[in-house]
């Protein structure tokens, strides 16, 4: 087995599934890279059971390659597997397990490269930026912002290694997800009208939603190189009620916008909160509407003549193009950091499904673009 089977075969076993702790795999990447010379930070999470790492070796000095993966998986939990998820199963040139595609392959070339690079004279840094519960939002990453801002410096070409085919990925849509409680009155069913049904709210800010979406879609900006071209809204959870003879007196929305990276998020949050005034406006005094942010992260726009784009594509990257799925590369950028998305196996094909697999050519090719990318931006000879 090579050196980079063998480690994703070690990452594949530890079940970071967003729901679990990823400290014992935050372990075992700090020892492989302490004990490689790697400066490492480890960024604690504030809440939870989790951390993220920062990891550099060389030089302090501007420039060099930063290379970023985040160490969650989505759950197993429902899909039918053939394969064990959380076991590296090679079939032919497929390599089969949860998170082979998404992200794991990537962040196994990521140690396979920092494992080359401490034989070797530096003359600019390797950083290494492994997150956490990227799957629910980019929420890890948004909460190291702040640790990050000072380590990242400006690195000559950065790469967030989600799975593009290997190609050169230079925009995606940014993502805000809420979370709308609605509040009514409780009564008998059978005097329904002389109370406030919290599901009729709920329903009703469903409707305004739609109303927006038919704006966005209409009058909206456009964006030809997404599958969707305009900025979207999605309803994806309502729930509310105890019993069929009971008035609602309470109920949850759950819902999100995924916006052009040339729309103002803020703009839309504030005629989303319209809309729900105006719903109010429609009931007596005793109905409310809290709406709560849940996680956000921004879109990615990079220009296509951008540096980082042409030395990405210099060492092997693929055609540019633009992907439907949000990274943290936006966050990235957002942080000071011309960053690409750049990756081996397909998110369509692959990512979030059962029997997830990556094919083997495609980490090779991965690993060819990383080697040609450090021995131009990170080696002395």
């Amino acid at each position: 087995m090579s050196v980079s089977l063998d480690i994703l075969d070690r990452l594949i076993a530890f079940d970071t599934v967003s729901d679990q702790s990823n400290l014992g795999m935050i372990a075992f990447i700090e020892d492989f890279l302490v004990s490689r010379g790697f400066r490492v930070e480890r960024i604690e999470d504030p809440i939870e059971a989790k951390a993220g790492l920062f990891a550099e070796i060389g030089p302090k000095v501007e420039g060099g390659l930063l290379l970023s993966a985040h160490s969650d998986v989505v759950p197993v939990k429902g899909q039918n597997w053939n394969m064990q998820p959380f076991r590296l199963t090679r079939q032919g040139e497929r390599l089969f397990g949860r998170g082979t595609t998404d992200m794991k392959g990537f962040l196994a070339e990521m140690l396979t490269l920092a494992d080359a690079m401490h034989r070797c004279a530096l003359k600019a840094p390797l950083k290494l930026l492994i997150s956490y519960d990227e799957e629910i939002g980019c929420v890890g990453i948004t909460r190291m912002k702040d640790r990050l801002k000072p380590l990242l410096g400006r690195p000559r070409l950065a790469i967030v290694g989600e799975p593009t085919e290997m190609k050169v990925a230079i925009g995606h849509k940014g993502k805000r997800s809420y979370r709308a409680e609605f509040q009514g009155e409780a009564g008998h069913s059978a005097l329904a009208p002389q109370f406030v049904n919290a599901l009729h709210i709920a329903v009703d800010f469903v409707a305004q939603l739609r109303n927006i979406q038919e704006e966005y879609q209409r009058d909206g900006r456009r964006n030809e190189n997404y599958d969707i071209s305009f900025t979207t809204f999605h309803v994806g959870r309502l729930h509310g009620g105890t019993a069929l003879n009971v008035v609602p007196d309470k109920a949850t929305l759950l819902f999100e916008f995924r916006h052009l990276a040339e729309d103002d998020p803020a703009q839309i949050v504030t005629r989303i909160k319209q809309a729900s005034k105006s719903v109010l406006g429609g009931y007596p005094d005793a109905a409310h509407v809290a709406i709560h942010a849940m996680a956000a992260y921004p879109g990615l726009s990079i220009a296509e003549n951008d540096a980082v784009v042409s030395l990405a594509r210099s060492y092997g990257g693929g055609p540019v193009t633009h992907v439907a799925f949000g990274t943290e590369a936006g966050v990235l950028s957002d942080l000071g950091v011309q960053t690409i998305v750049c990756g081996p196996g397909s998110m369509a094909a692959q990512g979030h499904k059962p029997d997830e697999y990556i094919l083997e050519p495609q980490l090779i090719a991965c690993a060819n673009m990383l080697k040609l990318a450090a021995k131009e931006l990170v080696c002395a000879t």
